[in-house]
C-alpha cells in the first residue's frame, strides 16, 4: 500500500495542537480593515482553534500529522 500524501496548502495554513485540535490563522484579516471595526481587528489577533466539523475536513487532508 503507497503512503498517502499530504495536502500542501493544508499543511502550510494549519497546525495541530498537543490534544489533536486544529489550529489555524484568524479570517477576515487580508484587506478591507478600514470597513471593520477595532473590536474586530483587536479579537481577530493571532490563531484560533477550528470548529470540530471544520477540524474533521482538514484532519483528512493531513493523515501524518497527530
Amino acid at each position: 500500500m503507497p503512503k498517502m500524501k499530504t495536502k500542501s496548502a493544508a499543511k502550510k495554513r494549519f497546525s495541530m495542537t498537543a490534544s489533536g485540535k486544529v489550529k489555524a490563522g484568524q479570517a477576515g484579516k487580508r484587506h478591507g480593515m478600514i470597513k471593520r471595526s477595532t473590536k474586530f481587528i483587536r479579537d481577530a489577533r493571532g490563531t484560533t482553534i477550528l470548529s470540530d466539523a471544520d477540524a474533521k475536513i482538514v484532519k483528512k487532508y493531513m493523515p501524518y500529522n497527530r
